[in-house]
């Protein structure tokens, strides 16, 4: 057992066994008071002359007053800094790894050659230091970074392994949207946890295997039940899901109307209205809520729409989750109306993929069980040796040692993309993508933009280009609730 994994136990961490046990008479929703949000650090790469420094450290962290955590996190004891690059820069991370046990640091949605992607194959070991070098050549966007250490990767970025990662570039900045971090740009990183009295506890189980680990409490950047102060005017909030499994919808409780402007891969053609907004583990989106009436106002979620009926029956019964909406994040718009709040009509018009270029078609299936044998999978017996090995890609469960997809360089190809028993946020490292069609119908209003993770179910086609190499090391594609991907929900491709 390591230092990391021996202090979690010493700390409670690990304590309380399932998620679905008997739940403690402390309410974390009643014991919570309102709390200004934190905003994380910026760390800007141009004035640390193109190099970075993190360093992944254990912690404790105090996210009910007097009642302290045993946590993880980047230059800190729960997540990390947001890191600021430029388009066109090349950027050196110095990433430390103080943790006592193997950790990797995956640049989520960053376009960069294999061998720097940071995923299971860029272990970085106790006491080393990881030195890559990223080239920095897309369009502005809101990446994140995160643990990516096979088999841990759940429990270390529950822990706090995270943080925001944003790409800038002039084109951007010429549009004129709110730019002035931690005021009227906010990056918000939602997060579920589970607590006993107070304290962060990891859930196991089965239950949280199949369906991925869920908490009682919801959190923005670290925060429960955070109010942020806001100008009176238009607000770029930055929406990072990084819950484990937790699915979203939110909305302002009193019905207002936001555009979003960006998704995974950067500024949309065009701002679009919208009222609710579903973001699944791994999606991120960028939106303009305009306060300038100055009234308060409060980001509501539903309920997860992701739980099968049994489970959330379950839910229910052990106090996770609570009917109706919950609240996110309260704003208090405060000082006197900006002189103007326009959003603007134009965003960027990003280069789209050809269709009729496109030179091969693969199905995917991310495979849950029984799911996966009647799909003509492995046997049970296959399915269960290793412990919770059920989960897969196309009937097989993911193997370090074993490339399961090979691409050119340079291709275009459709990925038909499904999923057994629930929906499954899909994501490809190394690429960004467009959505073709959802059920073989034209793609939803959610589906636009460039994405490098995408919810499917039924099936979803979608349209990639590959313009990064991953020869010495593979990229991955995966479900990206945390568990499943631990568990075997993984495949590896590469590009040459």
């Amino acid at each position: 057992m390591t230092l990391t994994r021996r202090s979690f136990l010493a700390g409670t961490l690990l304590a309380g066994g399932s998620l679905w046990a008997a739940s403690s008479l402390w309410r974390p929703s009643a014991a919570a008071e309102s709390r200004q949000l934190k905003i994380p650090e910026l760390i800007d790469a141009r004035d640390k002359s193109q190099s970075v420094v993190l360093k992944a450290q254990i912690g404790k962290t105090s996210f009910f007053p007097g009642r302290e955590s045993v946590t993880l996190g980047y230059n800190g004891s729960y997540l990390g800094p947001t890191l600021r690059v430029h388009r066109g820069d090349d950027v050196e991370m110095v990433v430390t790894n103080a943790l006592g046990e193997d950790t990797t640091v995956h640049w989520h949605g960053l376009l960069i050659p294999g061998e720097l992607d940071g995923g299971p194959h860029q272990t970085i070991r106790s006491g080393s230091t990881w030195r890559p070098v990223l080239p920095i050549r897309q369009p502005a966007a809101t990446l994140w970074y995160h643990s990516h250490i096979h088999g841990r990767t759940g429990e270390q970025v529950y822990a706090g392994l995270a943080g925001l990662l944003i790409v800038s570039d002039d084109d951007e900045r010429a549009l004129g949207l709110p730019s002035e971090y931690g005021v009227d740009d906010l990056p918000l990183i939602l997060q579920d946890r589970q607590f006993e009295n107070g304290t962060l506890v990891l859930p196991q189980g089965m239950m949280s295997v199949m369906h991925g680990r869920r908490g009682d409490t919801l959190m923005v950047n670290g925060t429960v039940n955070p109010t942020a102060r806001v100008p009176r005017g238009l607000v770029r909030l930055r929406l990072v899901n990084g819950s484990n499994a937790r699915e979203y919808d939110l909305a302002f409780a009193d019905d207002r109307p936001f555009h979003w402007i960006a998704s995974e891969g950067g500024l949309l053609d065009k701002p679009v209205e919208l009222r609710t907004l579903r973001l699944a583990p791994g999606e991120r989106a960028e939106i303009l809520a305009d306060f300038s009436d100055g009234r308060p106002a409060t980001l509501e979620t539903g309920p997860d729409g992701n739980l099968p009926m049994m489970m959330g029956m379950m839910t229910a019964a052990a106090n996770l989750g609570r009917i109706g909406r919950e609240t996110v994040v309260r704003f208090e718009p405060q000082g006197k109306p900006a002189l103007e709040s326009k959003v603007p009509d134009r965003l960027h018009a990003y280069e789209r993929l050809d269709e009729v270029k496109a030179v091969r078609r693969r199905r995917f299936v991310m495979n849950m069980g029984m799911g996966g044998m009647m799909r003509g999978g492995p046997s049970m017996g296959g399915m269960m040796r290793g412990g919770m090995g059920m989960l897969g890609i196309n009937g097989r469960t993911f193997d370090m040692g074993r490339v399961d997809e090979q691409v050119r360089l340079g291709d275009i190809e459709v990925w038909e993309v499904s999923g057994d028993m629930m929906a499954h946020p899909f994501h490809i490292h190394g690429v960004h993508f467009e959505v073709l069609s959802r059920n073989g119908s034209a793609p939803g209003i959610r589906d636009q933009g460039l994405r490098d993770t995408v919810v499917a179910q039924g099936p979803v086609e979608l349209l990639v280009k590959f313009t990064q190499t991953a020869m010495a090391s593979p990229f991955m594609y995966h479900c990206h609730i945390l568990e499943h991907e631990d568990n075997g929900m993984m495949g590896q491709f590469s590009v040459s």
